[in-house]
Parts: C-alpha cells; sequence; structure tokens
C-alpha cells in the first residue's frame, strides 16, 4: 500500500495512516508528483427496463453506470425501479448527489405515467393535494392530464415506488412509468440506453435546483 510505504505526502509531510483527512485545495503528492483530483463529471442516463440503479450488479440484469462510456467512478442518483425508464442522473460529486436527493432541498422529480384505465378530474385532484400511503400522506403534487389513460407528476419528495403507490391510492395502476424530468435536466430525445455527460452550465443548474 502506497501510504503505509511512506510514498504519499501532504504539504510536504508523510502520511502513513490511511484515514488522514485532505481538504480541498491540499498539496498531496505520491512519489513526489502532485495529484489532483477526479474530475467532476455528471451524466444522464435513459434507462431502459430492465436495468438496475446501481453501481455494479452481481446479478444477470446489467446495471446503469455500463450505459456510460466515461472513466470515473460514477454513482446513481437516487434510484429508478427495475422495470421503470427514463432520466437517471450518475455522478462523482457526493455532496452534489446529496443535496439532490436530500428531502430538505426538495429538488423535483417529473414522471409520465401510463395507467390501467383513465383516471377522473376527482383522481387527479386528489393526487395533486396528497394521498394517504401506508408511510403517511403524501406532500402536494403538479398533476396533469397527457393523454387518456396518460399522466404528468411533478413531485419533491422520493418515497419507495411513490408514483405505484399514488394511483393504487386512488383505485388504479400503472403500465408503464418513465422519469422525463429531474430539477432542471429534462430527458429530451436521448435515446433509451443511451447517455450523454452535462455540460459545466447544466451542472449549475442542478446547484441551484438545490438550493435551501
Amino acid at each position: 500500500m502506497i501510504i503505509s510505504k511512506g510514498r504519499v505526502t501532504v504539504a510536504g509531510r508523510v502520511v502513513t495512516d490511511p484515514a488522514r483527512n485532505v481538504e480541498a485545495g491540499d498539496d498531496v503528492r505520491v512519489d513526489g508528483s502532485p495529484v489532483s483530483a477526479e474530475p467532476r463529471e455528471v451524466w444522464a442516463v435513459n434507462k431502459p427496463p430492465d436495468v438496475v440503479s446501481t453501481a455494479r450488479e452481481p446479478g444477470r440484469r446489467r446495471a446503469v453506470v455500463e450505459l456510460v462510456s466515461g472513466e470515473a467512478r460514477l454513482y446513481p442518483v437516487g434510484r429508478l425501479d427495475t422495470d421503470s425508464t427514463g432520466l437517471l442522473l450518475l455522478t462523482n460529486d457526493g455532496e452534489l448527489a446529496n443535496r439532490l436527493t436530500h428531502p430538505r432541498y426538495g429538488v423535483s422529480k417529473t414522471y409520465r405515467a401510463t395507467l390501467r384505465r383513465p383516471p377522473s378530474e376527482r383522481d387527479l385532484r386528489r393526487l395533486a393535494e396528497g394521498v394517504d400511503l401506508e408511510d403517511g400522506p403524501t406532500a402536494p403534487a403538479v398533476v396533469r392530464r397527457i393523454a387518456e389513460r396518460e399522466v404528468e407528476l411533478v413531485l419533491r419528495e422520493g418515497r419507495n415506488r411513490q408514483v405505484r403507490r399514488m394511483l393504487e391510492a386512488v383505485g388504479n395502476e400503472v403500465v408503464a412509468l418513465r422519469r422525463v424530468g429531474f430539477g432542471s435536466i429534462t430527458l429530451g430525445d436521448l435515446p433509451e440506453g443511451e447517455s450523454r455527460r452535462l455540460g459545466e452550465d447544466e451542472i449549475a443548474s442542478l446547484w441551484e435546483d438545490a438550493e435551501p
């Protein structure tokens, strides 16, 4: 291990403790050569069905990180059910990922759901006002009808299988579920199974989305 061998220095001093904290801006070197931080990356992925929202998958199914061609160690920002599709963000920026998923910041997520039967206007009002689930009432949502059996929901909380459970609470069933927006980032025309790296302006917008 390079640390135990005394090959690593921080601010000019040899470090032998692997738990040694390193602050942003510290001069870290290995064998005298400076070590730079891994460049920050954020990727948008259009997740297909039967792909899991994990960094690795020991079973037969593909992990979502396999859809990205970058070299950075990326992790999903939140999750999508295995049978759900659409926009999933991947990043190596832990602080940004925490901001985007922490309930305190209430970053919006937009979903399109195809339903078993056409929802009534009363159903849509109930969804918008919040419905009672086994883990408590949901927060108000923005809900609109897209087609006879398709609705769009904008949520600012991220409970497990929340959209599906909300529709079940009003006596309906989700046939297909796709996330089309995460904060200011939209799925757009990104093909299913493909990914793209976000630009710095898009990353800055995500930080703005997650402001307290």
